[in-house]
């Protein structure tokens, strides 16, 4: 579907802000732009399983140099997190219940639960960069190269996992975004993961395979730095603004990498209209180009532009 260009965009002289900018699109761009599709979501969502597939079953195969595949695997899988995140706006799909199924799926393989994380998540929306309310710089602004390595090696992130989930199992999760009322069922979701993963372990033990080691734990690790590095630029370096064009990144890559990511490197054109479906936001791409802050030619810069910066600054951020 085409999306039309809007005259006031085309022929503006000053960058808008996000609000000003969804406020200037006309409802017929705003229709196209959000429109969602089964079709799209799912044959994305075919093509990311069948190369989790095919590495895997080399894995599995121990080809030649497959214990090298398992890096790559990991990558795919951990990037599950970004069809997570999708289904989590319930943008992925348009049929509810299977956004909904996904993102519980997506969960389990990245001890992630969809409960608690659609209640972080839409905080994070609400008040992104804002230093008080945003859950999710909490740790993302390293102040040393020392610490940097810390966050990127994905140890810190599996810790956190796994006392967020005994401790919502424990029915003692105190997260401020998450409702009273809604605790009840983050408990339970937390108690259904542990069961779930006690159930693979003891399955694995009775069958005496190691297969998920080799397929899902060892690749998850492995992959996690990949991921750690990925979402550093989306806000990384950003200003504590409202405006979501300065402070939520845009990042130029190649198509495998926004493949992987479900184009979420253009990210703040997806903070900016939540709504949009991902297989949109390059067209919305093609509107907020004028308006947008804060972008960057690729990962690997970015990178190393951070790097630089912690040499030559306190604040890290």
């Amino acid at each position: 579907m085409t999306i039309p260009k809007h005259p006031q965009q085309s022929n503006t002289d000053e960058p808008l802000d996000h609000r000003r900018f969804v406020a200037a699109l006309s409802p017929e761009q705003r229709r196209a732009l959000t429109a969602k599709s089964d079709r799209a979501g799912l044959f994305h969502l075919a093509g990311h399983l069948a190369l989790i597939a095919v590495l895997a079953t080399a894995v599995i195969a121990q080809v030649p140099l497959w214990w090298a595949l398992m890096v790559p695997l990991g990558v795919v899988l951990i990037f599950l997190f970004t069809l997570n995140h999708e289904a989590i706006h319930r943008t992925a799909f348009a049929a509810g219940w299977l956004n909904e199924v996904v993102t519980r799926v997506c969960g389990l393989v990245l001890m992630l639960p969809a409960t608690w994380f659609r209640f972080f998540h839409f905080e994070h929306h609400r008040h992104t960069q804002d230093p008080e309310r945003d859950p999710e710089l909490a740790g993302t602004a390293p102040a040393t190269r020392a610490a940097w390595l810390w966050h990127v090696s994905g140890i810190p992130l599996w810790i956190s996992a796994i006392k967020g989930l005994l401790t919502n199992a424990a029915g003692l999760n105190r997260d401020p975004f998450v409702p009273t009322s809604a605790r009840a069922r983050v408990q339970r979701e937390a108690l259904a993961m542990i069961a779930v993963y006690l159930g693979l372990l003891a399955t694995s033990l009775w069958l005496q395979t190691a297969v998920l080691l080799w397929v899902w734990v060892i690749p998850a690790l492995l992959g996690q730095p990949f991921l750690r590095l990925y979402l550093l630029a989306e806000h990384g370096r950003c200003a504590f603004v409202a405006n979501m064009f300065e402070n939520s990144r845009t990042t130029f890559t190649g198509p495998l990498v926004r493949f992987l990511a479900w184009n979420m490197p253009y990210h703040a054109e997806h903070h900016a209209f939540p709504t949009v479906p991902f297989y949109r936001l390059p067209q919305l791409h093609r509107l907020t180009a004028p308006h947008l802050r804060a972008t960057s030619p690729g990962y690997r810069d970015f990178t190393a532009r951070s790097l630089a910066a912690l040499g030559n600054d306190s604040s890290g951020g």
